[in-house]
């Protein structure tokens, strides 16, 4: 894997990091806003497990790059649904209809269509 460490070798998809000290964050100068990671890190990092033949960590990767944007409080809400018993087939396929159109996640999507299923 020739670009890896992303931050040594491609330094361009890390740059957001640039800045991030300790000393930042006592000073409250850093807000959680300024540690998420992206959709395109994420996306890299797939494609990194791919080429070292790990395809369940990449498709794991690509989920969690369609779930950046979907708001930390659903995500919860959308977990707590997923838990036994929590949701009916009915609400898991709502869910998932949810995740595909609103928030493109299609992926996280089939995958609570195939919990609903079970």
């Amino acid at each position: 894997m020739p670009d890896y460490p992303l931050a040594e070798k491609m330094p361009q998809f890390v740059e957001a990091l640039q800045g991030i000290t300790v000393e930042a964050v006592l000073e409250g100068k850093i807000k959680m806003e300024d540690l998420r990671v992206t959709a395109a890190a994420l996306e890299l990092q797939a494609q990194i497990a791919e080429g070292a033949a790990r395809p369940q960590l990449a498709e794991n990767l690509r989920r969690a790059a369609e779930l950046v944007n979907v708001p930390e409080d659903r995500i919860l809400e959308i977990y707590r649904a997923l838990r036994p018993g929590r949701a009916s087939r009915a609400e898991l396929l709502q869910l998932a209809d949810e995740l595909e159109k609103r928030y493109r996640a299609s992926r996280c999507a089939g995958l609570i269509r195939e919990a609903a299923s079970c």
